[in-house]
């Protein structure tokens, strides 16, 4: 085949993959890749990262063998080579390294990451893997993706996980870039102290020129102090207009914060993301996680368990495998139910599962959805009766148990299985953008482990 026949293959293989994904996964995966050498039998693909060989040969090993050159196992006949990192930098950031010995900053420390927190380590499930998507793209091509990105969530859901591996990324694959990774508590501080000290032209110099990657962690506690909020939104504009990239994590979307209509502006300008709770699961892939890195062994029945009593957040989670690690180890114990419930009594968010009716689980409902627990049972599919039906078969499913209840509650909605698990995912879909149904379901969810 000759070069410029395996060229258009290649171009013909984008085209065809272009309709079939979003302009965001192309961008960031796809569209980076460059063809460096083609021969009938081979081609050889230059990639930023081995994130990207990993992404192409998961998702389209099959368009791959139907253009490009197959080998005698039928696998796509594929070389990657990983770019260069100098060859990349010089663009980006040419001055840098002169800019850090002529203005002071060196005085300023390293940035310091969590090395725990990476996206290899990283947990991904359905109500977190748009954040991930988006935290790579970032990370693959700073100030290029999404700029800023703002991660919101609740307590203990990853956000600082996520933002700290975006700058572990950066560091190790753009080491030219300059990063700085701070609390915005600590910014706070950071200001008062340059103030006190008359620096503060040192400090707007350092974060406003010589930063090519903010990364601020808890953005809310900056609501009510307008003073450091104006600082702070000078900074991002500064940032901004240099093609420095900037990702924010906060408790709440940018919309709740009682911040100025301008940092508000500002922050929803690029691409705001929402990190939900995780799904049973993924907790249960969270657990055996971090069970293994304790060197624990948990049965899967066991981590089933502790995901069903414990659901808030990522960070409960790992106290409790810490404290069944100790209890173990100490007393020389294996892991079973009941160690868990007597160890993990003051965590278990609920109570045990057949204590729990499905006739309660609808009563709830009703009184939060204010309908009919007999509209639940029946048919009728007006818009407001069909969701919360469709809640009441999530938290059904939810609250029993995990092997047994599609049967069970198949049986008693008069529906089949399958409807079941679409009203599952529906809902749980729904829960990754909607604020106002996370919290009706809170409310039910407290009403019924009370």
């Amino acid at each position: 085949m000759p070069a410029c026949d395996t060229r258009d293959t290649w171009t013909q293989f984008l085209q065809f993959v272009k309709t079939r994904c979003s302009l965001t996964a192309f961008g960031n995966w796809l569209a980076p890749i460059r063809v460096l050498e083609l021969t009938s039998e081979e081609i050889t693909l230059e990639i930023p990262n081995i994130f990207v060989q990993d992404y192409l040969l998961s998702n389209y090993k099959k368009e791959l063998c139907a253009f490009l050159p197959v080998s005698a196992q039928g696998e796509p006949a594929i070389r990657f080579v990983i770019a260069s990192p100098q060859k990349k930098q010089q663009t980006t950031s040419p001055t840098i390294t002169t800019q850090l010995t002529s203005t002071g900053v060196e005085n300023y420390p390293e940035v310091k990451l969590n090395h725990n927190y990476r996206f290899e380590t990283f947990i991904e499930g359905p109500t977190n893997q748009f954040v991930k998507s988006a935290a790579v793209g970032v990370a693959l091509r700073p100030g290029h993706s999404f700029n800023p990105l703002f991660i919101h969530g609740g307590v203990g859901l990853g956000k600082t996980h996520i933002l700290h591996s975006i700058g572990h990324y950066i560091k190790e694959h753009h080491k030219k870039l300059r990063i700085q990774c701070i609390t915005t508590e600590a910014l706070i501080n950071e200001i008062v102290d340059n103030l006190k000290k008359k620096s503060m032209d040192r400090m707007k110099n350092f974060y406003r020129s010589e930063i090519d990657v903010l990364l601020v962690d808890d953005i809310q506690f900056l609501q009510n102090r307008l003073n450091f909020e104006e600082e702070l939104a000078h900074t991002f504009e500064a940032l901004k207009n240099k093609g420095a990239q900037i990702v924010i994590t906060s408790d709440k979307p940018p919309s709740l914060l009682k911040l100025s209509e301008r940092t508000i502006g500002k922050m929803e300008g690029g691409l705001v993301a929402h990190m939900g709770v995780p799904e049973l699961e993924t907790r249960v892939a969270i657990l055996q996680h971090k069970a293994q890195q304790k060197g624990l062994h948990l049965p899967h029945k066991v981590a089933f368990f502790i995901a069903e009593h414990i659901y808030n957040n990522v960070r409960q989670l790992e106290g409790a495998i810490n404290r069944l690690s100790a209890q173990c180890r100490l007393l020389d114990l294996n892991i079973t139910e009941e160690l868990v419930s007597m160890t993990l009594r003051e965590m278990l968010q609920q109570a045990p599962r057949e204590k729990i009716s499905i006739e309660e689980i609808l009563k709830c409902v009703a009184a939060v959805f204010n309908v009919r627990v007999s509209d639940l049972k029946g048919s009728c599919r007006t818009k407001d009766i069909a969701l919360s039906r469709q809640v009441a078969m999530y938290l059904a499913r939810l609250f029993f148990n995990e092997y047994q209840s599609l049967i069970a509650l198949a049986t008693y909605f008069n529906k089949t299985h399958s409807t079941i698990l679409h009203a599952c995912k529906n809902i749980e879909k729904k829960m990754m953008t909607d604020e106002a149904l996370c919290e009706q379901i809170g409310q039910i969810r407290k009403k019924i482990e009370c």
